[in-house]
């Protein structure tokens, strides 16, 4: 059954009632935060991401951000943000960011449904799947920048490269 067929006739539903019901039907743990905000975990093929989804009335935004916890060294930094440089110049639907104070890398995207737009639930699911696909995409590239001290070049081209299958 697709996501959106449950809500066909429900256009008065909360965006984040529907990040609800999208969370329950993938079997992610999550936990609604408060009327307008939920959090979740979401497994990726090199780590687990927790995404949270927030909405705005105020400016009628839904606010995704999706993390995962890291420590770089110190000495890398200046790599480390040349690398969010070259990786947010390739993501056209959100972008990548560092906040140093919790250790977490972050990717940001937010959907606005200005004049009583309202987002569907394959909508949202998409957009989900969309920020979990960018961190797989991206992690080795970080990871390679942080810990292997390649140029971020050369880690953005692994990346990139696009391997098929499995080894």
């Amino acid at each position: 059954m697709a996501l959106s067929e449950h809500y066909l006739e429900a256009d008065d539903l909360h965006p984040i009632d529907l990040v609800e019901h999208i969370a329950e039907h993938h079997a992610w743990e999550f936990d609604r935060i408060h009327d307008d905000q939920i959090a979740m975990a979401v497994e990726g093929q090199w780590r687990t991401y927790s995404i949270t989804l927030a909405w705005s009335a105020y400016d009628e935004t839904l606010r995704l951000i999706c993390t995962f916890d890291m420590e770089p060294p110190a000495e890398r930094m200046p790599a480390l943000y040349e690398t969010l440089n070259v990786i947010n110049d390739r993501c056209w639907a959100g972008a990548f960011t560092w906040w140093a104070e919790q250790n977490l890398m972050v990717y940001r995207y937010g959907l606005m449904l200005a004049g009583d737009q309202v987002a569907g639930p394959d909508q949202i699911d998409t957009m989900i799947g969309a920020a979990v696909a960018a961190c797989e995409q991206y992690y080795p590239a970080i990871q390679l920048v942080t810990w292997a001290e390649r140029t971020p070049e050369e880690a953005v081209q692994v990346a990139i490269g696009g391997a098929y299958g499995r080894a």
